[in-house]
């Protein structure tokens, strides 16, 4: 599967940004992205926690960039999501491989979304879900009033 990178994305990251974007740091890359449907893949290893396991600041991540992305399938570009509420669950730990991020949509409004993402590991075995939901914008963020 190949790698979709965000330079090839501009509508979703500013081209001048793209190095500093917290996912790219993070090793996130996306292999799928529909209205239906956003998949995106993130390493273990530079994203554990002391004890060595995946860090569960690093599964938010992955949902909140998918859960975003998604978003932007059906508002952007009229309208500019934004995170609003984030939730995590654990199931399960990870200590090296890849982790996957399949995010679907659960409820697309004309000011809100809501998407449910689910992590799984190499196996199979789901080691997180998690619930996106944002709000939309009428102009893009730090753009001038």
């Amino acid at each position: 599967m190949m790698a979709i990178r965000p330079e090839d994305l501009p509508i979703f990251f500013s081209p001048d940004l793209v190095d500093e974007q917290l996912p790219t740091r993070m090793g996130v890359e996306l292999t799928e992205i529909s209205r239906e449907r956003v998949v995106a893949t993130m390493p273990v290893n530079g994203n554990r926690q002391p004890f060595g396991l995946l860090h569960g600041g690093a599964s938010a991540v992955l949902v909140e960039t998918i859960g975003s992305i998604a978003a932007a399938m059906h508002t952007m570009p009229d309208r500019f999501p934004v995170g609003l509420e984030l939730s995590c669950t654990h199931h399960g730990s990870v200590t090296q491989g890849i982790v996957t991020g399949v995010a679907t949509p659960v409820h697309v409004g004309r000011t809100t979304s809501t998407f449910d993402v689910v992590i799984t590991d190499e196996r199979g075995r789901q080691t997180c879900t998690g619930r996106l939901t944002c709000i939309h914008l009428d102009r893009r963020p730090g753009a001038p009033s």
